[in-house]
This record gives structure tokens, C-alpha cells and sequence, in this order.
């Protein structure tokens, strides 16, 4: 029988430019080594993360969602020798943290996850927004490790048209890297682009991604908004059952996920429920 646990709920932001993505490697730098490190350090036992949205190299986080399940009798390293009344369980916790970890990674906040919290698969949705600039000069200088600059102007009316036939549910085989066993069917919610002078700004929601998609999508809407592609074109995509070589994907750089999306508290145990069933019989239908 396994030892008592506590599940703490995690909110994180980081720059993702010099991680090798969410997902621990071995001999690479990754937001989930980083901080789980961290964590057992604090905890004085290993400790596994769970995430979210696994984010890829590169890729930044402003409200990205985990979990850990810490040993109960473990959870009194995360408390001050004096602890006061009137300030939040665990703010004692992310200020040690703060102290343990580099400045490109922030645990904001730490809770008692409620009955039921899976940061995976109790999500309901996520929330990525890709940055461009256009500007004949680039990327303005502060901004310039979250936006992407595009040397050619782009057609925003044109890739808002072109992204309206891809909302739903789809298979997004041509839009995402091919992971053995994994399914590619998604509900794209919403895929809409906006324009505030020389930034352009994709915003993409759905209620899950797989690997590599949204800046897939982001990818292949550029070459619409050039003028080497059309709609059409865009909507054959969906046909696929393989990534396309027909389009580059955009750069890392860009893309930040900016919210995860969950239900009420006493809906989160039959949301993830729902979620596992829904992974195991999608990817049962491709295998």
C-alpha cells in the first residue's frame, strides 16, 4: 500500500527561451527537471509534476496549471516555523521556492488541489496566443523574447477567413507531429486573428493540443496571410492523415500559453473521467 499523499495544485509562468521545453530529458534543461527539483529539495523526497499543456522548446507559459502529489508526512517542510493566521497556507512555499529557482521560472501560487483535480485531464480547455510583429524594425526590444518578427506584411482578413472551416472537431494529423499511439483528433474552439498596429496576434483555443500543433496552425495561416496559399487549400489540410511538408511551422519565440480552463470544483472528478475515456477510445481508434 502507497503512503498517504497530498495533491497540491500549481500555477506557474516562465520565459521558455533557454529550456528544452516542458517535459523532463535527460542532460537538457527543461521547466519540469527545473522545478521538480526545486520541489524535492524542499520536500526532501522525489517528486513527479503533472501538466497542463506540455509546453515544446522554446514556448513560454504566462498561467500554465500542475500538480504533485507530496507525501503527507512530508508536507510539513512546506510550512514557516511561524507561521501566521491570516496569510495563505502555502505562501511560505512559493517564497522558498522563489529562492530556489532561476529568475526565467515562477511557481505564483501553490494550493490544496480540491477532490478530483487532475491538471490534465480535468482541463477543459487551454489558451495560446501567438505573437507577431511586422514592423519594418522588428521586434520591439523588451518584447523581443515573445514576439516573432514576420519581414513580409499579411493579409489578416484572409487568414481569419481561412481558419473559420477548421473550427470543431477534426483530426489534426497534418497539423501535429507524429507521436506513436497518440490520437490527433481535437476541438478547436477558436482560432481568430488580431491586429494593433504592426503586432498580429493569433488567438488559439481548444481543449487540448498535440505536439507541435498550434504553431502548426500559426505555420500554415501564414502562408495564407503571404499570399501563397488560400482557404481552400487551408481546408484540404483537414484530409491528411500525416504532418504536412507543405508548410513550415512558426517559430517558438512567438507562442505563450496565457490560461487553462477547468470546471467548477464538485464537476472536476467526472470531467476527468470523461477526459481518460475519451483519450483511450480516440487513440484505440487509430491503433
Amino acid at each position: 500500500m502507497s503512503a498517504p499523499s497530498t495533491r497540491l495544485r500549481l500555477d506557474l509562468a516562465y520565459d521558455g527561451t533557454e529550456f528544452a521545453g516542458w517535459a523532463v530529458q535527460t542532460g537538457q534543461r527543461t521547466v519540469a527537471g527545473t522545478v521538480g527539483d526545486a520541489l524535492t529539495t524542499v520536500f526532501r523526497t522525489p517528486l513527479r509534476l503533472v501538466v497542463a499543456g506540455r509546453t515544446d522548446a522554446g514556448v513560454h507559459a504566462e498561467q500554465q496549471v500542475a500538480h504533485v502529489d507530496v507525501p503527507t508526512d512530508a508536507l510539513r517542510h512546506a510550512y514557516s516555523r511561524t507561521p501566521r493566521p491570516d496569510q495563505p497556507e502555502f505562501l511560505a512555499l512559493v517564497r522558498r521556492l522563489a529562492r530556489f529557482l532561476p529568475s526565467d521560472v515562477r511557481v505564483r501560487a501553490i494550493s490544496r488541489a480540491p477532490a478530483g483535480f487532475d491538471a490534465r485531464f480535468a482541463a477543459l480547455r487551454r489558451h495560446y496566443r501567438y505573437r507577431l510583429s511586422t514592423a519594418p524594425y522588428g521586434v520591439e526590444p523588451q518584447h523581443a523574447r515573445f514576439v516573432t518578427a514576420w519581414p513580409r506584411e499579411l493579409d489578416v482578413d484572409a487568414m481569419n477567413a481561412a481558419c473559420a472551416p477548421l473550427l470543431g472537431l477534426h483530426d489534426f494529423a497534418a497539423f501535429c507531429r507524429h507521436r506513436r499511439g497518440a490520437t490527433t483528433v481535437r476541438d478547436l474552439q477558436e482560432f481568430a486573428w488580431v491586429r494593433e498596429h504592426h503586432v498580429i496576434t493569433a488567438r488559439v483555443v481548444a481543449d487540448a493540443f498535440c505536439w507541435n500543433m498550434v504553431r502548426s496552425l500559426v505555420g500554415a495561416l501564414l502562408a495564407v496571410g503571404e499570399g501563397r496559399r488560400d482557404r481552400d487549400w487551408v481546408t484540404g489540410l483537414l484530409d491528411l492523415r500525416r504532418r504536412s511538408s507543405d508548410y513550415a511551422a512558426a517559430p517558438a519565440r512567438g507562442l505563450t500559453l496565457v490560461g487553462v480552463d477547468y470546471p467548477p470544483d464538485d464537476q472536476l472528478a467526472a470531467r476527468t473521467v470523461v477526459t481518460r475515456d475519451l483519450r483511450v477510445r480516440r487513440d484505440s481508434s487509430e491503433t
